[in-house]
């Protein structure tokens, strides 16, 4: 009886095993080209108002070199309206705490200047590269960079008393 209930459990699992056929996978690697996207899209051309304000600064980057750790520094932009019509800062903005800026608040007049202050507090020793943007009415954003070294503190030996 035994021997019939084995075979009985038997072949069907055998019948199976027959039929089946076990494939090896293919380690085959399909590497998919992916399309190059451009990181900001290109819209078309704006149409340029020949009469709209327009920036004109001296420099768009300052180098403050190597300055001392502990003691902020501070550049100022110079610009001069070159467009027609009257140009107002809305905001002026920085890349972290660190930066400071100060900008004249009232409409700058076609062919007069004006002023983006830049503030630095130099805190954390090393290279930095900081950035300022300015959103105006001038139809695009503009942007103003300052860099250098911060050089750490000098470390004063303690004197011994005599």
């Amino acid at each position: 009886m035994k021997k019939i209930f084995l075979l009985a459990f038997l072949l069907p699992v055998l019948a199976t095993a027959q039929t089946t056929t076990i494939t090896p996978k293919k380690a085959e690697r399909t590497v998919k080209a992916t399309p190059t996207v451009p990181a900001t899209p290109t819209a078309p051309d704006a149409p340029v108002d020949p009469n709209a304000p327009a920036f004109n600064f001296n420099e768009e980057t300052w180098d403050f070199g190597s300055i001392p750790q502990g003691i902020p520094v501070t550049h100022v932009y110079e610009f001069v309206n070159s467009g027609k019509q009257p140009l107002e800062i809305s905001m002026v903005s920085t890349s972290c705490g660190c930066t400071t800026p100060e900008f004249t608040k009232d409409a700058v007049n076609p062919g007069v200047k004006g002023k983006i202050a830049v503030t630095y507090d130099a805190a954390k020793a090393g290279p930095f590269k900081k950035s300022v943007t300015i959103q105006s009415n001038t139809g695009s954003i503009k942007y103003l960079y300052i860099n250098g070294t911060v050089l750490p503190k000098a470390t004063v030996p303690a004197t011994e008393e005599k």
